[in-house]
């Protein structure tokens, strides 16, 4: 079956992606501390190359990594080729799931919940979830924290970070520039990657687009809540600190209190 899927611009060249992420594993090592306490498959949703999937499948976890971009589950697969894990990586729309589990534990990280731009596909994503977890089991996730200085940024490109090419050695500086839409509450961001020589000359130079849906606090309450969803925490961090108003992230750990009902 071939899915239709758009805003992955930031996703056509896999390995790109995990030079730039892999590095990161506040989220893994959150995620492997509730793991240690449950049974079962555990399913990674917008799961990419297995950034969180793989480390937990390693401690001894079976995981289903679900994806809708098939270069980025293709790279997942030829990671772990060689790997005796419990893993099933699963190409499907993740609003739209059929999987032939019931889980305890489901999570999804990297700020995915933000790739759902509409209040449908929020809802699908949420329903989904709900569907293939069982009564009382968990669902956690992150997403950007809507602050004034994340959302009204001057529309200027500015300087984010730089990195050391693994395989050319060069380095990248990478800018971003952004601009909000308040009505749909999306951001445009456009990301480029600026490659140089050892001489400090910019050699090649390429833009990425992607958009990102911000939802607020009381908001994501109510989506949950209308979705089967009882609240258990939030925090600001990985480290579990309580939301602040001086915080970059939203970490929701959720408990399926209720079925879901089709819309």
């Amino acid at each position: 079956m071939t899915i239709h899927i758009d805003n992955t611009e930031e996703y056509d060249n896999p390995a790109l992606y995990d030079q730039e992420n892999n590095a990161y594993l506040e989220d893994v090592k959150f995620l492997s501390k509730w793991a240690a306490n449950t049974n079962g498959v555990i399913i990674d949703i917008a799961c990419g190359t297995g950034r969180a999937t793989i480390p937990l499948a390693m401690e001894g976890h079976h995981l289903v990594g679900i994806d809708v971009h098939k270069g980025m589950l293709e790279e997942a697969r030829n990671k772990t080729a060689d790997l005796q894990l419990a893993i099933e990586w699963v190409e499907q729309d993740c609003t739209k799931l059929q999987l032939n589990v019931v889980s305890r534990l489901i999570y999804s990280i990297g700020n995915s919940f933000q790739h759902f731009l509409t209040n449908e596909a929020q809802d699908g994503l949420l329903c989904s979830v709900n569907k293939h977890l069982e009564m009382g089991g968990l669902f956690i996730f992150g997403t950007r924290f809507p602050s004034t200085e994340e959302l009204l940024q001057p529309p200027i490109e500015e300087y984010w970070r730089s990195y050391v090419d693994s395989e050319t050695y060069n380095a990248v500086d990478v800018y971003t520039l952004n601009r909000y839409d308040s009505v749909q509450q999306i951001q445009h961001y456009i990301t480029t990657r600026k490659t140089k020589d050892g001489n400090g000359n910019i050699i090649s130079e390429k833009g990425t687009n992607i958009r990102l849906r911000y939802t607020y606090p009381q908001e994501m309450e109510r989506l949950l809540r209308t979705n089967g969803f009882k609240i258990l925490h939030l925090y600001k961090d990985w480290q579990g600190t309580p939301l602040t108003e001086e915080c970059y992230e939203m970490i929701y750990v959720c408990q399926k209190s209720e079925q879901c009902v089709t819309k």
